[in-house]
């Protein structure tokens, strides 16, 4: 396994095409097909000898590991490269066919609805994927999947509030929790999709309200990112927030926290979860490769890695959660498609300006 440095389009290619990659068409010397730990294969097709090249907006450390168990399982090379999301979907769409890249890897249904409207990946031929991902995490053309889970819920301080006296986010919008309320900005792709779910679930005009019923409550101007605002909890400047779990997780591992998580029930629409994912490039060059890889992620050994190092839920069912992920208690996820947080995306983005969330 590789890490190719990030340096400019023409460099990579050129030195991708002189040997560590094939350029130009899908096809390659074959090797015989690899078996996942349950003895099934990952593709129908042979495993390509030529490696997989990845570009991933998830972050080095969660992902170096997940290739190299990969590639010591398989016997596939993977060789990537990490930037942010719209970096990465950039260059595919200038690289055009002589990218490189066969699989694009990142964070959020809006940013992977994204991907696939600019035209830079393909539908994926896999049963494997479709019979271990539910439908509401995967595009319904099967462009790009869900290789993860993340809950976005609602945070409070054990101190000072009651599970009890929680309900939902909705609820976050009443005035009682009038200066206690904290909140990342509204410029982050989690907190846009969150309010694009609600918009399709409530109506434009009932998300507006409660978008300004957050902002009235406000203990403080909003937050660059999930750990300040649980680390504000902490220290006593709010009482409550909305975060993604696993930064509550990570901070869990090293510290006794006073915050808790509260799950939104059932009966009011449940969790919001949104998904780290992946598709595969529209002229990849290893097809192949790419469908293997995912497969592999979608299986058993690549769920518990990729869920737990990162402190996500398993997009598997039968895949058990981190220890510190379980101690959380069982939620009811929110059925609504993901595909409505890129679908309506851009409407949550005109409408938490309006509302004067930054």
């Amino acid at each position: 396994m590789i890490r190719l440095n990030n340096f400019g389009v023409l460099s990579l290619v050129g030195l991708l095409c002189a040997g560590l990659v094939a350029c130009g068409g899908n096809d390659g010397p074959a090797a015989p097909a690899a078996d996942t730990s349950d003895g099934t294969s990952v593709t129908e097709a042979a495993a390509p000898a030529q490696p997989v090249v990845v570009y991933s907006s998830r972050a080095e450390q969660l992902i170096q590991p997940i290739f190299t168990a990969f590639t010591e399982e398989t016997g596939i090379a993977v060789e990537y490269i990490t930037d942010s999301a719209q970096p990465l979907i950039e260059r595919i769409k200038a690289e055009a066919d002589t990218t490189p890249a066969s699989v694009l890897l990142t964070v959020d249904a809006g940013v992977l609805w994204y991907a696939a409207e600019q035209g830079i990946l393909q539908p994926m031929a896999s049963d494997i994927v479709s019979a271990a991902v539910p439908q509401q995490y995967r595009d319904p053309d099967g462009l790009w999947t869900g290789l993860s889970l993340r809950a976005r819920t609602i945070v409070y301080d054990t101190r000072k509030v009651s599970a009890d006296e929680l309900v939902g986010y909705a609820d976050l919008a009443d005035s009682r929790w009038a200066g206690k309320l904290c909140l990342r900005t509204s410029k982050k792709v989690y907190n846009q999709s969150l309010v694009a779910t609600m918009i399709a679930s409530m109506g434009e005009e009932k998300t507006e309200e409660i978008v300004r019923g957050w902002v009235a409550n406000l203990a403080q101007p909003e937050f660059s990112n999930d750990t300040k605002l649980i680390e504000a909890i902490e220290d006593g400047r709010c009482q409550v927030g909305i975060v993604n779990s696993y930064y509550f997780g990570r901070l869990q591992r090293d510290n006794e926290l006073s915050a808790a998580l509260f799950w939104q029930p059932a009966e009011l629409g449940g969790v919001h979860v949104n998904v780290s994912g992946a598709g595969i490039t529209a002229n990849a060059p290893n097809v192949a490769g790419a469908t293997a890889l995912l497969e592999w992620l979608a299986g058993p050994a690549g769920q518990e890695l990729f869920a737990g190092l990162n402190l996500e839920f398993p997009v598997l069912g039968d895949v058990p959660n981190d220890p510190i992920v379980a101690a959380w208690g069982e939620f009811a996820a929110s059925e609504q498609p993901l595909i409505d947080a890129g679908r309506l995306q851009a409407d949550a983005v005109k409408l938490m300006a309006r509302a004067g969330y930054n």
